[in-house]
């Protein structure tokens, strides 16, 4: 009877859609998959990390020409946006939990709502974007910068070249974290269809985690470059 009882369980695994072939259960598939997320997403921290390193060096070496950089970008809308991302971290939690209740509905219904909070992030992105194009901030033939004044009246003293070295940082780093954006809303895309059709109502649902997992580094990523491009050293 024991023997019997094993060999159904056995039989049942081999046939779960979910289970590859090479492992030998779902745990151990599931162990797979989050630590291969979890090297990739080291591997996206050692990245940023050296764009994070090279704006703190170049901010002390032209701290003027940085601080009145900072001073051009639209705080209210960098607000919005950190607003937006806390929203989506929440939904994609509230996701995986519905994932992990093998309810279907719920579980696609907070991934169209991370996706479309996605959108709206990307949407106002856009739109910095472009007040920077109209007021000649992009780093080019084309850039200009007038020098800002202090309290006093008085111009401070910021070199075109600096001033070009902070929106190239800027643009570098705000461009990386939208493309990372954009691969993010198409995952959940493709996630998305997968649950309406039933994917993961079977109790295996890693790649909806794993996919949580990115959602929540590219977040925490803008928590960092919201206070280091738009609030420090705002004053004059």
């Amino acid at each position: 009877m024991a023997h019997s009882q094993v060999t159904v369980t056995e039989h049942a695994e081999a046939h779960n859609p979910a289970l590859r072939h090479h492992f030998a259960d779902e745990q151990q598939q599931k162990n797979a998959a989050s630590l291969g997320m979890w090297l990739f997403l080291v591997t996206e921290i050692m990245f940023f990390g050296g764009m994070f390193c090279a704006y703190l060096v170049y901010r002390l070496a032209h701290f003027n020409a940085f601080a009145a950089g900072s001073q051009q970008l639209n705080i209210y809308l960098g607000a919005i946006n950190t607003a937006v991302l806390l929203v989506s971290s929440v939904t994609v939690v509230l996701a995986v939990k519905a994932a992990e209740a093998r309810k279907r509905k719920q579980l696609v219904s907070f991934i169209v709502v991370t996706i479309l909070l996605g959108l709206v992030f990307l949407g106002i992105k856009a739109k910095e974007y472009t007040d920077k194009f109209e007021d000649h901030y992009v780093p080019g033939a084309t850039f200009h910068f007038d020098k800002p004044f202090d309290d006093n009246g008085k111009q401070i003293p910021v070199s075109s070249n600096a001033a070009q070295l902070f929106f190239s940082l800027y643009f570098a780093m705000t461009g990386m974290h939208a493309l990372h954006m954009i691969i993010g809303c198409g995952l959940f895309t493709v996630l998305g269809v997968l649950a309406w059709k039933g994917h993961y109502t079977s109790g295996y649902f890693t790649p909806i985690e794993n996919a949580g997992l990115y959602w929540h580094l590219v977040d925490i990523i803008w928590i960092y470059l919201f206070p280091l491009l738009y609030l420090i050293s705002r004053h004059s």
